[in-house]
């Protein structure tokens, strides 16, 4: 398991990150979903060679980084991202994200598209107000939520989100971490998703895209990913038979792969 390293930016945190790989290779930054922390990506980091540069930060408001005032806000994530490419100096980079952290990078991606070398989308959404799932959820539970956050809640939201066993670590590590998050930011992160708006500029996303699917995923859709990819001019999507929506843990060996491949077609 890597060391784990902290950063403080110009934005006013701290993040925890690890990293690994030849620092003079091809820089990737892998951005966790919500209410999870850079562990969730352990079981890829093995599966990553020595020549691609890696970092994992766990990002704000989540176990071990600052945990501003500031409400919640995907836009946050995002300059902070910049920040963090710029404390370790990177000019650019691969951005791998996973379901919020997906959301992140298109963000990212719209508002610094000169550091986007390229994305990787696992589990993403065309974010929208208009998303009636999201407001579903919100009124039936997340907007009651309270500290402490019951331990059967928090079971059930992590394995709604696999449609195939992972290790036994892995699946501790993401309830630990998922328990860890206060209320308070389970409400504001989604009661910010209530008026998020990626969709609407997605046609900015220059940078190339891989959208990554399982299509056993029932938190984002196939039609939501055809959204993607008809809204973003350079993006193609890989559907993972069986799979669900955290490819990360279910899948990560040809996660890996396929990120590799990804890193190698843009050098070329």
């Amino acid at each position: 398991m890597p060391t784990e390293n902290h950063v403080t930016l110009d934005t006013g945190v701290t993040l925890p990150y690890v990293v690994q790989g030849d620092p003079d290779e091809a820089p990737v930054v892998l951005l966790h979903g919500f209410a999870a922390t850079w562990r969730t990506f352990a079981p890829v980091l093995p599966h990553l060679p020595n020549h691609l540069r890696v970092y994992a930060p766990t990002q704000r408001y989540f176990p071990g980084a600052t945990l501003p005032q500031e409400p919640f806000h995907i836009n946050h994530l995002a300059t902070d991202l910049a920040a963090f490419m710029n404390a370790l100096g990177l000019d650019e980079a691969v951005i791998v994200g996973h379901s919020m952290g997906s959301a992140v990078a298109q963000r990212f991606a719209i508002d610094y598209p000169n550091l986007a070398r390229g994305l990787v989308l696992i589990g993403a959404r065309p974010e929208s107000p208009n998303d009636a799932g999201v407001h579903e959820l919100w009124e039936s539970t997340i907007s009651h939520l309270e500290d402490p956050i019951d331990p059967e809640f928090i079971r059930v939201f992590i394995d709604g989100t696999l449609a195939q066993p992972i290790p036994k670590e892995a699946h501790k590590a993401e309830i630990e971490d998922a328990l860890a998050v206060p209320a308070r930011v389970w409400r504001e992160a989604f009661e910010a998703r209530l008026e998020l708006d990626l969709a609407s500029a997605l046609d900015r996303v220059t940078a190339q895209t891989l959208i990554v699917w399982g299509d056993q995923d029932t938190h984002a859709l196939r039609e939501e990913q055809q959204a993607l990819v008809d809204a973003m001019p350079n993006a193609r999507l890989v559907v993972y038979e069986g799979a669900g929506h955290s490819l990360q843990l279910e899948e990560p060996a040809r996660l890996a792969a396929d990120l590799i491949a990804f890193v190698q077609e843009l050098e070329r």
